[in-house]
């Protein structure tokens, strides 16, 4: 795969979550992807990866915006680092409540490609430094 698709498939994933095409994104992956929320939480497989964005969409309304993209030279890894904007929709449990409130949090996007699709997806985000976000917000 090259690191220009390989870039290009990072491309496409923050395109299809900024669409918020979580089915787009889906078939990105490979049926047995492994995720890592950001939350703690691992999940695997491609219907439980599906299901967490369409989960998460009731409560935020998120874009990646600023991203840098970066192909490892094996092209089998690949990272964004992007500036997660949002709007809180619905209270998290463990998150102060929702009133609307705007926000932007750095985050990043680490990849493993295999055979053209993302078998490994971690999402990395600074929960604690959301939280303040939303309270101030």
């Amino acid at each position: 795969m090259g690191q220009e698709a390989s870039a290009r498939l990072i491309r496409a994933f923050i395109d299809a979550f900024n669409q918020s095409d979580w089915s787009a994104m889906a078939r990105l992956v490979d049926e047995e992807v492994v995720f890592d929320t950001g939350e703690g939480e691992r999940l695997i497989g491609r219907e439980a990866f599906h299901t967490f964005f369409v989960t998460r969409s009731r409560y935020f309304r998120e874009r990646m915006a600023d991203a840098e993209i970066f192909t490892g030279q094996n092209d089998t890894r690949g990272a964004a680092e992007v500036t997660l904007r949002g709007e809180y929709l619905e209270t998290v449990s463990g998150l102060p409540e929702a009133r609307g409130q705007s926000y932007a949090l750095s985050a990043g996007l680490f990849f493993d490609i295999d055979a053209g699709c993302f078998s490994r997806v971690s999402l990395a985000y600074d929960r604690p430094a959301l939280a303040a976000l939303l309270s101030s917000g």
